[in-house]
């Protein structure tokens, strides 16, 4: 197959790569910059001199912030950062969300789902070598949409099922045994390392043209920025991103989203738990959906910093608006065509009201629909606007001045701006 000059994907147009370009989705990296609580994940790590690979980035690459999808979650944000488009094209818009139509509450994992191509599968059906790996595997089914799955074609597994990878589904087999370590907890930082063991792996093997990277926020969600035990990980994550770079390929970093403390001084968590308002203002008929919600809740508790409420009637909108304005902790209510149209998301796939909490608070339905117990550290997390800053991360610098970035432009700016040798 002759490979193309560049690809149109949602009516946006990309170079083709010069070299191997991975890029990379840090999931939960909070970011330094302006509107943090000081310094970020990545900057106190080359602070404390564990992440030179990055500081050498910091001086002579592009180093930048932008700003995440908001709902500032994992689904919307990677099939943003991979369709290059905001969810109201793409349609994913959060990790769980309610089916008026089948009146059911499910999971947004399912690659129906998904109403926009890939910038992965469009290069990947032009020619292009493709390898996907991500931690969790709720997020593989969704990425690998569109992908021709072969080992010479494109390749697409999780390190959480990385045993269960075969052929035929993933492209690979023996995973386990060619990355050389064994399947890690899903609760563990060694969950997002196999992924980046495995990107060096097939950066050596197959040498793919596009490599997409997705990380898990286990450690951002129990260790605050410039702690041990998360400096420890950036510098596990140094080193790997290292290696891919002396094997010649170019590196672009990101994050879904950042990640804030949401506890009270006591270490106790700032939760507002919406429905008891909303029934001690005389409301009755709602639904309350916490988007946030996934198979792995056990280090968040389902709580995070955005909400959507549907309402069996519209004369309910006024006094639910006002009832929750009104509350210390809750930054904004808004109506489903303000949310929609300030953050770009799909008007049916959202409830009658969007409820976004303040930067250390976070929302929850009812007490008793939360079990927390699995919270050994104070809560931190993460879906409103004060997670909406991230990392943008390139290794080489950028042939205009560009502003404005969103973490989907990540693509973009790496293969139109930023590609030439990596030497």
């Amino acid at each position: 197959m002759i490979k193309k000059d560049s690809v149109t994907v949602n009516n946006r147009q990309y170079a083709w790569p010069r070299q191997p370009l991975v890029v990379v989705c840090v999931d939960g990296s909070e970011p330094g910059g302006a509107g943090s609580d000081g310094g970020g994940y990545i900057e106190c790590a080359i602070d404390a001199g564990v992440m030179p690979f990055l500081a050498s980035v910091r001086e002579h690459g592009t180093f930048n912030y932008a700003d995440c999808v908001v709902p500032s979650f994992t689904n919307p944000n990677n099939l943003s950062i991979v369709t290059g488009v905001p969810p109201e094209t793409h349609g994913i818009c959060g990790n769980f969300y309610y089916n008026v139509e089948q009146n059911t509450e499910v999971m947004m994992n399912d690659p129906a789902l998904l109403r926009a191509p890939t910038i992965l599968a469009e290069f990947n059906q032009a020619g292009a070598k493709v390898a996907v790996v991500t931690a969790k595997d709720k997020l593989r089914r969704l990425l690998g949409v569109g992908l021709d799955i072969s080992p010479n074609s494109a390749v697409c597994f999780s390190s959480e099922l990385a045993d269960k990878a075969n052929l035929e589904a993933h492209g690979i087999e023996d995973v386990v045994a060619k990355v050389g370590m064994p399947v890690p907890d899903v609760y563990s930082a060694e969950l997002s390392e196999f992924v980046f063991a495995a990107g060096v792996v097939l950066m050596d093997s197959m040498r793919p043209d596009i490599m997409y990277l997705s990380t898990t926020d286990y450690i951002q969600h129990k260790h605050a920025p410039g702690a041990p035990v998360a400096n420890a990980f950036y510098a596990m994550m140094d080193k790997y991103l290292s290696k891919l770079d002396q094997m010649g390929a170019l590196i672009a970093l990101t994050a879904d989203h950042g990640m804030k403390s949401k506890h009270n001084d006591m270490g106790e968590p700032n939760v507002i738990y919406l429905e008891p308002l909303l029934r001690d203002a005389g409301l009755n008929d709602f639904r309350v959906i916490l988007p946030i919600t996934d198979p792995y809740v056990v280090h968040h508790g389902a709580l995070g910093g955005f909400a959507t409420i549907y309402l069996e009637r519209e004369s309910d909108e006024a006094l639910a608006i006002a009832t929750l304005s009104n509350v210390s902790g809750v930054e904004t209510v808004l109506s489903a065509s303000e949310a929609c149209s300030m953050f770009g998301l799909p008007n049916d796939r959202i409830g009658d009201l969007v409820v976004i909490s303040q930067r250390h608070h976070v929302l929850g339905s009812s007490s008793e629909k939360h079990d927390l117990s699995g919270l050994t550290e104070p809560l931190r997390s993460h879906g409103g606007v004060s997670e909406q800053p991230v990392p943008f991360i390139i290794s080489r610098g950028l042939d205009s001045n560009l502003s404005d970035f969103r973490n989907f432009d990540i693509f973009s700016n790496a293969l139109n701006h930023a590609q030439g040798s990596n030497s």
